[in-house]
């Protein structure tokens, strides 16, 4: 195949050998396989932000901390120099949350390397070998619906204890490997503790994958898993193996702001997850 633009510096400095296929093209980045040290492993490379189709990208970025107090000013006046340090971060992001979230036992991509701002890391493969299906397209019985669901309660608890929240976690972003789930895009991971839209990103990721798991199992969709886990790291108590019921008891006198600015983006983003299906069939 010809060889993206993106790839080739890896392929002349020998990061990588060869560029096997595209595997996805996304609003963010594409994704291709390639050999590496005689290895397949995934390659991808980040589009610019004027191509980028990610929405309210702001909203992730709050709370991450920039390399100097003069960026951080250049990114607020949203120059030349400020529209480039935010697409550093952007690209940065990913790197990071997924070196601090392999060290937190949370099931996502291997790193590899980053080179000329692209990410290699590891091909997540089914039995076959084959690079795994996403979770959308996967059947699943009502007792392989629950099992997943609580493993991947596990792991959003596991990275809100090593202060991250994916914040775009859905059907579409968990890979099914032999060993069950894994977490994939990563570069609009939240700043659990400096964000003020922290609560209802973990929410919308919680209540993406009651509904995902719920099809198959219902009595998921009944559950309160995203307050409690909530209440449980406001008050310093959440563990990585923490112990859920699934049950909340709401003040009755407390507005539910998020919870309605969380109705809104969830009725957006289903929208968005039908037209995928149906483009998805279409090109069936």
């Amino acid at each position: 195949m010809k060889i993206p633009k993106g790839l080739q510096p890896l392929l002349d400095d020998g990061m990588i050998d060869s560029v096997v296929r595209s595997l996805k093209s996304g609003k963010e980045a594409s994704v291709y396989i390639v050999t590496s040290g005689g290895r397949l492993r995934c390659a991808k490379v980040y589009k610019e932000a004027e191509r980028r189709g990610f929405h309210k990208l702001a909203q992730y970025q709050e709370g991450r901390k920039t390399r100097s107090s003069r960026d951080t000013r250049a990114m607020g006046k949203r120059g030349r120099h400020g529209r480039k340090v935010q697409e550093a971060e952007w690209k940065n992001a990913e790197v990071e949350a997924l070196y601090r979230l392999v060290a937190a036992g949370v099931r996502v991509p291997a790193p590899h390397l980053v080179h000329e701002g692209v990410l290699l890391m590891e091909l997540v493969t089914d039995e076959h070998g084959h690079p795994a299906p996403r979770l959308n397209e996967v059947d699943m019985s009502a007792p392989q619906a629950r099992e997943w669901h609580a493993f991947m309660l596990v792991q959003i608890t596991r990275m809100l204890c090593a202060g991250l929240i994916h914040g775009d976690l859905s059907e579409f972003n968990v890979l099914l490997d032999v060993n069950g789930p894994v977490i994939i895009d990563l570069p609009q991971a939240v700043n659990a503790a400096g964000n003020n839209n922290a609560f209802a990103m973990l929410e919308r990721d919680v209540n993406n994958m009651r509904a995902s798991f719920g099809r198959a199992a219902p009595e998921l969709l009944e559950t309160q898993f995203a307050h409690e886990i909530w209440k449980l790291y406001e008050a310093g108590e959440l563990q990585a193996d923490a112990l859920l019921t699934g049950r909340f008891v709401h003040d009755p006198a407390a507005p539910d702001v998020a919870g309605v600015l969380t109705q809104i983006e969830d009725e957006r983003r289903e929208a968005e997850a039908r037209q995928r299906r149906r483009e998805a069939a279409d090109a069936a």
